[in-house]
């Protein structure tokens, strides 16, 4: 076995750590950027930050796989395999991966932020409170009377959202409490 025969290989492997490396920089960059302008908290930002390193890893990881001539057909049957078992157990759960695609979306698009007030436009249960927190499945309400709801990120995108003046929700609130 000679080595000289695996220096594009090598080559190539040694380029795709530093674009991977320089991918994820960038990333972070970004989403850092991001995040300043929508005041989110650290805790969101690592968690994007770590959603778009697996992104990242998982792409670096294929085009390794093509640089060393892995065959395909050995990937595609692990790869249908994993997949055919996460759909089958996501299936029922489909809502889980429409909350992480909303949570996501919650983050860059920001149309809310933590600690804005809001009231959520639902007819069968409206709801009117300061947002505490925005985790990858649910963001975290409080209500003027203090009680703390758990709502699901995607119904977040499908119902109307009015975001309130935080000095009149403020007052409400007070007032509620005497």
């Amino acid at each position: 076995m000679n080595i000289h025969e695996y220096y594009p290989q090598i080559i190539s492997t040694i380029i795709l750590i530093g674009l991977y490396f320089l991918a994820k920089f960038i990333t972070k960059v970004i989403i850092n950027r991001v995040s300043e302008v929508s005041e989110n908290a650290n805790r969101r930002k690592r968690l994007i930050n770590r959603y778009f390193d697996t992104l990242t890893t998982t792409i670096c990881l294929l085009i390794l796989f093509a640089i060393w001539g892995v065959k395909t057909e050995n990937i595609y049957v692990v790869l249908s395999s994993t997949f055919a078992i996460i759909g089958v157990a996501m299936f029922a759960q489909w809502s889980i991966l429409s909350n992480i695609t909303a949570g996501v979306i919650l983050f860059f698009s920001f149309p809310f932020k933590i600690g804005d007030a809001i009231r959520i436009q639902d007819k069968d249960f409206p709801v009117e409170a300061e947002i505490e927190d925005i985790k990858t499945f649910h963001t975290l309400l409080i209500t003027r009377e203090g009680e703390r709801i758990s709502y699901p990120n995607n119904l977040l995108l499908q119902k109307g959202i009015v975001i309130i003046n935080r000095q009149d929700y403020l007052n409400r609130k007070r007032d509620a409490q005497e």
